[in-house]
């Protein structure tokens, strides 16, 4: 098995980590997977946040309901990189939108969400993707300004344990050929 496949095989949704500081290389080489993402059109139209400090890993926190498996790992983790993305960009041609979706940014930022948590994967570091929280207080948190979203927030930092893998699909249950 080749190292990609290594990577999105044993890559896992971590919400324990160790209190250990991820080195700042590490930290470089997330966001590079980032820079290299494809895009619609290559816009871009990804921001990402590096949070750090606690105080604000607790703003972000507050951001989350009480019942998020993910609410520990936001301020457990080292660093919590904030994904957003810029409106009106991707999948845009002239100001125009030119796809039936409407705004294609959250596509965008879900190749980038996933080359951040393989890239961590590739530096011995653990992820979890957080989606469910109040996406117009932690805009606030980060000062994100008009025209932005927030998508994600992932917490990155060294796992505290293992994490079994989940049960997939077979292939054969989700494949279709030339028809569905």
């Amino acid at each position: 098995m080749g190292e990609l496949m290594e990577a999105i095989k044993g890559r896992r949704s971590i919400r324990r980590y160790q209190d250990r500081d991820i080195p700042e290389q590490a930290l470089q080489v997330i966001l590079e997977a980032v820079q290299w993402s494809p895009s619609w059109a290559n816009t871009q139209c990804w921001e990402i946040i590096v949070v750090k400090d606690q105080a604000n890993k607790e703003r972000l926190q507050a951001t989350l309901p009480k019942t998020n498996p993910a609410s520990k790992a936001m301020v457990q983790a080292p660093v919590v990189l904030v994904v957003c993305g810029e409106l009106k960009s991707s999948g845009y041609y002239k100001g125009q939108v030119t796809t039936k979706h409407g705004d294609w940014f959250m596509f965008d930022l879900g190749i980038a969400t996933q080359s951040i948590c393989l890239a961590a994967y590739d530096q011995g570091l653990g992820t979890v993707i957080v989606g469910l929280f109040d996406h117009d207080k932690a805009k606030e948190v980060v000062g994100l300004p008009d025209g932005y979203e927030v998508v994600a927030m992932v917490p990155v930092g060294y796992p505290a344990k293992d994490a079994p893998a989940p049960k997939r699909r077979e292939i054969a249950d989700f494949t279709h050929y030339e028809r569905f």
